[in-house]
């Protein structure tokens, strides 16, 4: 057994949760700092227009999130399982097969991104300067799609097999350096400056595919490449856990969207650069959550392959009462200091002052996602993808399009900020069910295997 495996089957739910979420964690928060840097530094050294064409133009790189988290997600839950059940060969074939799809489908990405850029933004409402701006940055942004796609589905596979910290530290060397040349490039480029922003991602994103390649080349002990191919044997179940995730990218790019689009319809634009600051910093706010995740899918894909049904149970409370305490963390000085939050992305003070309150509505309902990022990734841990499809689903399309349509025609602008927060609080309520009927159906698995 080797030593990974013997702790994620072993180790205490406590110790195993602050070892692996600590490094997955600060990896995540490292992603999340890519677009969040280059929307602060946008906002400070451009204008507010800069900030608002960032913020506007990020849901849209969910196209690329999407692909890397389908191949990523789908392949780390083979991995995991594979690794509780010791089964190597099927191990030997991950790398190969997920290079394969990263490039067919990130090629498909970029072509469709560069050519529809334009089209796309306008879905959000954007127009003007504003739209000009997120045109410019997200054309570039879509060129890097093979390597940012490699690089996040590759370290979705690491932390698989539980290699947390190195995982963390590939990801910090990408963002890092991406702080440090966001601003030298926008200034460097001058008027052209949000292409310096764009840029200086794409090279990060290069960089860090380049460092991500060599270490399962070379280094890597248990997963490396060999045969470069798609396993057909692996597709269906890549694709059928991974899709709920994948969904999860692409429904947020729809939410924020109809977001952007109806502020822009019943708030006008300084509304419009509110919503593009309150998202960003949602977004950010989220990704300790998301990298949680990466530490619990591990666990629970190793015990539920080697039929340990009852720590599965106990693992995936534990973190889910972690994750709440973790969501709490943001939730708390967001909703005290709503105006030193705001000032970060927005140097106008009027426009920060008018969108305090709305701010504070829809952060009301944050510390339910912890439970609910936590359900999902329990779900396609396990390979259950229809539930946690279910709760993708009802949480950014089934409830919210129709809610964000019809409420603002009722109650206008105010109706925009308060639609997720009541969403978010009924998708709870179905996770405690859905996660609750699991935990009955794996009690009575836990008999049969005795």
């Amino acid at each position: 057994m080797s030593k990974n495996r013997e702790e994620l089957l072993q180790k205490d739910p406590k110790k195993l949760m602050f070892k692996l979420c600590t490094p997955a964690i600060l990896g995540m928060v490292v992603i999340g700092l890519y677009s969040f840097m280059d929307g602060v530094f946008a906002g400070q050294l451009i204008g507010k227009n800069a900030m608002a064409a960032v913020s506007i133009a990020y849901p849209i790189t969910f196209l690329n999130s999407a692909i890397s988290t389908l191949i990523g997600i789908g392949s780390a839950s083979i991995l995991s399982r594979s690794i509780g059940k010791n089964d190597q060969k099927t191990i030997d074939k991950i790398m190969g097969n997920l290079l394969s799809l990263v490039l067919i489908f990130s090629t498909i990405i970029m072509v469709l991104g560069i050519v529809f850029t334009k089209e796309i933004l306008i879905l959000t409402g954007a127009e003007g300067e504003i739209l000009e701006l997120a045109v410019k940055y997200l054309r570039i942004i879509f060129t890097g799609s093979i390597f940012v796609n490699f690089a996040q589905s590759a370290n979705m596979v690491m932390r698989g097999e539980g290699i947390m910290k190195k995982a963390m530290l590939f990801m910090t060397i990408g963002a890092v350096l991406n702080i440090i040349l966001d601003p030298i490039l926008i200034i460097s480029f001058g008027e052209y400056g949000i292409e310096g922003a764009a840029v200086a991602t794409v090279i990060s994103q290069i960089i860090q595919s380049i460092i991500t390649m060599i270490y399962f080349i070379r280094t890597s002990k248990n997963v490396r490449f060999h045969k470069i191919k798609i396993e057909r044997t692996l597709l269906p179940e890549i694709f059928s856990v991974g899709l709920s995730a994948m969904m999860m990218q692409v429904m947020s790019m729809v939410q924020q969207t109809l977001m952007y689009r109806m502020t822009a319809k019943y708030g006008g634009s300084n509304q419009l650069i509110l919503m593009g600051a309150t998202l960003r910093i949602q977004a950010l706010s989220f990704i300790p959550l998301w990298g949680m995740s990466q530490g619990l899918q591990p666990v629970v894909g190793t015990n539920y392959g080697a039929k340990l049904f009852s720590r599965v149970k106990k693992c995936t409370n534990t973190f889910i009462l972690g994750a709440t305490i973790l969501a709490c963390i943001f939730w708390i000085p967001i909703e005290l200091f709503p105006k030193q939050v705001l000032s970060l992305m927005i140097t106008d003070i009027s426009i920060v002052s008018e969108g305090i309150s709305n701010f504070r509505i829809m952060y009301s309902a944050f510390p339910v996602l912890g439970a609910f990022i936590m359900g999902v990734t329990f779900f396609q841990s396990i390979g259950n993808a229809k539930n946690a499809g279910i709760l993708v689903f009802l949480r950014q399309v089934i409830l919210f399009v129709p809610a964000i349509i019809l409420f603002p025609a009722i109650s206008g602008i105010k109706a925009v900020w308060f639609v997720t927060p009541m969403i978010d609080t009924i998708v709870f309520l179905i996770l405690l069910y859905l996660i609750s009927r699991e935990y009955k159906i794996m009690k009575q698995q836990l008999k049969v295997v005795r």
